[in-house]
């Protein structure tokens, strides 16, 4: 099935799964005290059986998709200067959205906190067996036990007892390791991982397309113990979520003001049409024509320079992947109460940065899980909760695109560091 009718399924998909929310909670609700209790407290745990064929995924997906991925960019970084002075660029700015993540997300839910009872009867209504046991780097705040849950010394018991950082950092250096091959053993390993990915990727679309049912039955339990009040708790996420993207978007216009040489009125004029492409389609790659296009004309980059950080930055660099999925983790920390340590913190936010250069160039919907539940289980936070947040990702995934194409935009700008296309026209006029 091909990209644009998977966006097309997904996009209608996500309205179903809305209704699904909204039909569950009222009918949880509604049920309270009357006979039909009974038969809602019995089609509630189908919800558990399908967030558990969600996340046997995690591990498979996110192993193959960040071997891949490496393999990918140590290609690109190989072909050229400005190919590897764009992957430099976008490190830093990855790493400097996560350190913002943090402290912005920790920020606003102390500014403006979960409401407690609310946040309590909306857990009432999640099924225990969901949720998922916290894990090392919530546990303890001794530095020993972070270094040694990033060098476990079985990697399948870490897989099996949800100690994903261990995995990812070995997924990492996996992927850097078949970089070093001959490339007749790195090609047939790539690829080798490239298909385990995409399979995955196959059965968390079968997963999702039962998406509508497996959010009904959690939100009738939600409903049957919370009442519509959870639709408040849902509401104030998404805000939260949308407020930490949208502070990382203003920093990106700050940063190309400060270091792309291009006034802000500029580089805000030349932005607007791919920004608006983004909302409607929510999809990066549909925005990449105008960005190029825009990217030439007005921000004066050269084609060759476009053609090459463009394509690149749709690829591997996704801004706001980081900031929206730590902003979630950190809602679904205060949601629960967990105290989060220094090195849950940090384990979160190197899982973060690695799972965007692994995320599924898909809709919000279909990588929410695959994206958010690892840097969950790095943090040892319950995931049971987040088949609700997925239900309503239509909002935050709007934003995570527009920061996208603001941001490869604005990278593009600074890598470029002048106008380009100016001193070429001026070049071919001497």
């Amino acid at each position: 099935m091909s990209s644009s009718r998977l966006r097309t399924l997904f996009t209608s998909l996500s309205l179903w799964v809305v209704v699904a929310l909204v039909l569950g909670l009222a009918v949880g609700a509604l049920s309270q005290g009357s006979g039909v209790e009974r038969i809602v407290t019995a089609i509630e745990p189908l919800g558990g059986v399908w967030l558990n064929a969600l996340r046997i995924t995690v591990i498979p997906l996110v192993f193959a998709m960040l071997v891949t991925g490496i393999v990918s960019i140590a290609d690109a970084a190989s072909t050229g200067r400005l190919a590897a002075k764009a992957l430099l660029v976008f490190t830093i700015m990855l790493v400097g959205a996560t350190v913002y993540a943090i402290v912005a997300g920790l920020g606003l839910l102390n500014l403006w906190p979960i409401d407690p009872e609310a946040g309590r009867a909306l857990l009432a209504g999640i099924p225990a067996d969901t949720a998922a046991t916290v894990g090392e780097a919530a546990r303890t705040d001794g530095l020993q036990a972070f270094l040694n849950s990033l060098a476990p010394s079985n990697l399948i018991k870490a897989a099996a007892e949800d100690g994903v950082l261990g995995v990812v950092v070995f997924a990492i250096a996996f992927g850097f390791a078949a970089t070093r091959l001959e490339s007749r053993l790195r090609q047939p390993l790539s690829a080798f991982f490239e298909a385990t990915a995409e399979a995955m990727v196959v059965i968390v679309h079968w997963v999702l397309l039962a998406a509508p049912f497996g959010v009904f039955a959690l939100a009738l339990g939600v409903g049957l113990r919370a009442g519509v009040g959870a639709a408040g708790v849902l509401g104030h996420y998404i805000a939260i979520v949308c407020l930490s993207q949208i502070g990382v978007i203003i920093l990106v216009y700050l940063g190309v003001l400060a270091f792309g040489r291009i006034g802000l009125r500029r580089f805000a004029g030349a932005v607007a049409p791919a920004q608006v492409v983004a909302f409607s389609t929510q999809s990066s790659l549909a925005s990449l024509p105008v960005m190029v296009e825009r990217a030439r004309d007005t921000l004066g980059v050269s084609s060759a320079s476009a053609g090459l950080v463009l394509p690149l930055a749709v690829a591997v660099f996704r801004l706001t992947s980081p900031v929206a999925n730590l902003a979630v983790c950190l809602y679904v920390a205060q949601l629960y109460g967990v105290h989060l340590s220094l090195g849950a913190l940090v384990a979160g936010g190197l899982t973060a940065i690695a799972v965007s250069v692994a995320s599924v160039g898909l809709p919000g919907q279909v990588s929410f899980f695959a994206a958010i539940g690892p840097i969950c289980l790095a943090m040892g936070l319950p995931i049971g909760v987040l088949p609700l947040l997925l239900a309503v990702e239509v909002v935050p995934d709007i934003f995570r695109t527009i920061g996208n194409v603001t941001a490869d935009l604005g990278a593009t700008r600074i890598v470029a560091g002048r106008d380009e296309a100016d001193d070429r026209e001026a070049g071919e006029g001497i």
